[in-house]
């Protein structure tokens, strides 16, 4: 399965890029099991998503828990919480 990354905000900031296509192994099932792959093969990232409090989650552009199964996601976007104005 290969999934495009989108990162926003500081997380965008803190990886250093917007974007990035990834093939993560059968294993990762989940948005968190995601993100705990991409930290453990890359300091960037693990920096960049050492506060999972502080992350929320999008699955083909639906916002979701990052406890929500990957299924069959083409995209799932990274970004801090959403504030309004």
């Amino acid at each position: 399965m290969t999934i495009e990354l989108l990162y926003f905000a500081w997380v965008r900031e803190r990886i250093g890029k917007a974007s990035e296509t990834v093939s993560p192994p059968a294993d990762v099932a989940t948005v968190a099991d995601l993100i705990d792959w991409l930290a453990r093969d890359s300091a960037v990232h693990a920096a960049a998503f050492v506060d999972r409090g502080r992350l929320r989650a999008a699955v083909d552009q639906t916002f979701v828990p990052l406890d929500a199964p990957l299924g069959s996601a083409r995209e799932v976007a990274i970004f801090p919480p959403v504030t309004g104005g």
